[in-house]
């Protein structure tokens, strides 16, 4: 192999490691239907006992553990119903949960999260909501939190409780 072949080599090594490095320390967040990476910001360690607060947010991000070991973030709305924080996933299309989704997918096969709020992280699991009481009346919530939504219907809306 020449020496040229070889620098080569090298500088392109380096440019692969120098992104990957800049991609740690700043993030690759998503931004409306472009899923993303890591999430950055302050990372909150209390537990958290009162979730007010995201009513103050139309959007928070939600960064989940995929099977080949590099996270895979989304933007979702939430709401808060008898002092519980909501996410949701709305299948517009239709179809089953949570094949329609790799985020769905993704928490279904391990809960951990972590959720980006403003700028602060919250490290926490999720569970699918499948009460359909409970799914009836969160629906509702976000309903009223978000006025201009179009639900795709009760049916086609797949809800999941924050909890840590």
């Amino acid at each position: 192999m020449s020496t040229v072949a070889k620098a080569g080599g090298i500088a392109a090594s380096l440019i692969v490691v120098g992104v990957l490095a800049a991609y740690l320390i700043v993030g690759v967040e998503p931004t409306d239907q472009r899923p993303g990476l890591w999430l950055v910001g302050g990372r909150v360690t209390e537990p958290v006992t009162d979730w007010s607060f995201t009513e103050d947010y139309q959007e928070i991000l939600v960064q989940t553990r995929s099977p080949y070991l590099l996270p895979h973030s989304v933007t979702t709305y939430c709401t808060l119903f008898e002092g519980d924080l909501y996410l949701f996933s709305a299948y517009y299309q239709g179809g089953t949960f949570p094949d329609e989704r790799g985020w769905n997918r993704n928490v279904m096969r391990d809960p951990r999260v972590r959720l980006k709020i403003g700028d602060q992280l919250f490290d926490q699991t999720v569970s699918h909501v499948t009460d359909a009481d409970t799914r009836a009346d969160v629906h509702a919530s976000f309903e009223a939190k978000y006025p201009e939504w179009s639900s795709p219907g009760l049916e086609n809306v797949h809800i999941l409780l924050v909890g840590d």
